[in-house]
C-alpha cells in the first residue's frame, strides 16, 4: 500500500517557517514527506542548507527516505521529536533555523487497517505509532476502570466515560477485547439512544483517547515543544499543526509562557523575577485551512497551525 498523506496547511507552513536556502530545519513528524519535500527543495546543500526529517513510524521512515532521496540536503532519522536535542547532538548540529511538528495520526496510519487506529476497519487493537511498547489491546484489557474513565474523559472529552468504562470492564471479564469492531460495539452499547442520534461517530473521541494514551502523545508534545524552543537559533521559527483542542491548548500555552517577560506584581518597581521572553508569537490566532483545502482534503477541517519565533 502506497503511503498516501495529503500535506495539511502546506502553504501556511512554508510561509511560517520563513525558509532560507542556507538554513537548517527539522521536520519532527516526517510522515509521507509532503512538508519535508517542500522544505528540502528550498534548501541549497552547497550553501550548507540541511533538513533533518524525523519519524518513529517504520512505514513513514521508508517512504520519507525514498521521497527525499532526490534532495541532498535532506536526511531521514528514526526517532521521536521529543528527542530532538539528542538527535541533533548526535548529528553535530548545535542549533537550527526552523522546526515543524505536524501532530496526530497520519492518513496512512488511519487507512492501514492492520494498524488498528481506525474504527472504520475491523482489525486487532493496536494504535502504536512506533510498533513498540504498550498497545491499545493492553490499555483496554488491563487498565483499571478508574484509569479508563480518566483517559476517556481527559483525552477524549467523553461525556459517557463512566458508562463506556463499565461496559469494557464487564465485557473483558468474559473474554479479552481483541478487535476494533468489538470495542466499537461496546462503545455503541454504552451510549444512550438519544446520544447516538447526535453528530459524529460514538467511537471517534474514544479511539482518540486510547491512541493518545498508547503513544503518550500529550507528554511527548510538551517535551518536544520545550526541546524545540531551546534548539532554535535567534530568529528561528517553530510551526505546530494540531488537530484537536487538547494539542492546540498545549501549544498555545507553551507559546504564551515562553513569550512572557517579567511577571512581578505591578507594585514592585524593579524586576526581581528575572523572566525574559524567549519566543515571539507570530500567529496571535491559529491559522486554519481554507474552504477549498477542506474540500480537497476533509481531514484538514480540524487542523490549526501556530507559529512562534525565537528571540
Amino acid at each position: 500500500m502506497e503511503f498516501q498523506h495529503v500535506s495539511v496547511l502546506l502553504e501556511e507552513t512554508i510561509e511560517g517557517l520563513n525558509i532560507r536556502p542556507d538554513g537548517i530545519y527539522v521536520d519532527g513528524t516526517a510522515g509521507g514527506a509532503g512538508h519535508s519535500s517542500q522544505i528540502a527543495k528550498r534548501l541549497s546543500f552547497e550553501q550548507g542548507g540541511r533538513l533533518i526529517a524525523i519519524d518513529k513510524d517504520p512505514d513513514a521512515i521508508q517512504t520519507a527516505t525514498q521521497r527525499l532521496a532526490p534532495y541532498p540536503a535532506a536526511q531521514v532519522v528514526d526517532g521521536d521529536f521529543k528527542d530532538i536535542p539528542q538527535i541533533l547532538q548526535r548529528l553535530g548540529i548545535p542549533k537550527v533555523d526552523g522546526i515543524l511538528l505536524d501532530l496526530g495520526v497520519s492518513s496512512r496510519q488511519l487507512d492501514t487497517a492492520e494498524r488498528g487506529f481506525s474504527y472504520h476497519f475491523d482489525s486487532k487493537l493496536d494504535m502504536r505509532m512506533s510498533q513498540h511498547g504498550l498497545s491499545a489491546y493492553d490499555v483496554v484489557n488491563s487498565y483499571p476502570k478508574e484509569e479508563l474513565i480518566r483517559i476517556l474523559r481527559e483525552y477524549g472529552e467523553e461525556k459517557f466515560a463512566v458508562r463506556i468504562a463499565c461496559e469494557i470492564v464487564r465485557a473483558r471479564e468474559e473474554k479479552p477485547i481483541e478487535t476494533t469492531f468489538e470495542l466499537v460495539e461496546l462503545i455503541k452499547q454504552a451510549y444512550p439512544a438519544a446520544a447516538k442520534r447526535g453528530k459524529g461517530h460514538p467511537a471517534k473521541q474514544n479511539f482518540q483517547a486510547i491512541r493518545i494514551e498508547v503513544n503518550h502523545e500529550l507528554d511527548v508534545l510538551e517535551r518536544g515543544l520545550d526541546a524545540a524552543t531551546r534548539w532554535l537559533n535567534p530568529g528561528g521559527r517553530i510551526c505546530v499543526i494540531s488537530y484537536h483542542s487538547l494539542e492546540d491548548r498545549i501549544v498555545k500555552n507553551h507559546f504564551k509562557e515562553m513569550s512572557q517577560g517579567c511577571t512581578c506584581p505591578p507594585e514592585i518597581p524593579v524586576c526581581v523575577c528575572g523572566n525574559v521572553p524567549i519566543l515571539k508569537v507570530i500567529t496571535r490566532k491559529p491559522l486554519v485551512a481554507q474552504p477549498d483545502e477542506v474540500e480537497r482534503n476533509p481531514r484538514a477541517r480540524s487542523a490549526k497551525i501556530r507559529v512562534a519565533q525565537r528571540l
